[in-house]
C-alpha cells in the first residue's frame, strides 16, 4: 500500500457517492417530469371533454336528454360504437356529471361549478379503483402518421 492510496481511495469513494446522488437526483427529475407530463395531459383532455359534454347538454331540454347527449359524447369520444357491459357500466357511472352539467346550466337555479368539478372527480375515482387506471388513459389511441401524397 503506498502512502497515497489511503486519501485517494476516501476521495475515490466521495467521487462515486457523488455520482450516485446526482444519478439519483436525475431519475428523481425524469419521474417528475413525466409525472406533471400526464397531469397536464390529463388536464387538457378533462377540459377538452368537458366543454364536448357541456355543448352537447346545453341545448338539452331537460335531464333525460342531457344525459343521453352526454354519454352520446362518451362514446363519439371513444369510438364506442358497441355496446358492452364494461362501457354501459361506464356510462351508468357518467350520469351524475351529465346531470351536474345540466344543473349548472340552469338559468334559475343554476348548480354551483364546485359540483360538476366534485361529480367528475368521483367519476374519475370510481374508474380508476374499479378500471385500476386513469379514465383520461382511453383517450390515447395511438394514430399512425399517414404519408402526405402529391400527385
Amino acid at each position: 500500500m503506498t502512502p497515497a492510496s489511503s486519501f485517494l481511495d476516501a476521495l475515490k469513494t466521495a467521487a462515486d457517492d457523488a455520482a450516485r446522488t446526482e444519478d439519483d437526483f436525475r431519475r428523481e427529475i425524469a419521474e417528475r417530469t413525466k409525472a406533471l407530463e400526464r397531469e397536464r395531459a390529463y388536464a387538457h383532455r378533462r377540459l377538452n371533454f368537458m366543454r364536448a359534454v357541456a355543448d352537447a347538454v346545453a341545448s338539452a331540454e331537460d335531464e333525460a336528454i342531457a344525459v343521453a347527449a352526454a354519454n352520446a359524447v362518451v362514446q363519439t369520444k371513444l369510438g364506442w360504437a358497441n355496446d358492452s357491459e364494461a362501457r354501459g357500466e361506464v356510462l351508468d357511472r357518467f350520469v351524475p356529471v351529465a346531470k351536474a352539467v345540466f344543473g349548472s346550466l340552469d338559468a334559475e337555479e343554476p348548480a354551483s361549478p364546485a359540483d360538476v368539478v366534485s361529480a367528475l372527480r368521483d367519476f374519475e375515482t370510481w374508474y380508476r379503483g374499479a378500471r385500476g387506471s386513469a379514465f383520461w388513459v382511453l383517450f390515447e389511441n395511438y394514430m399512425p402518421e399517414t404519408p402526405r401524397v402529391d400527385f
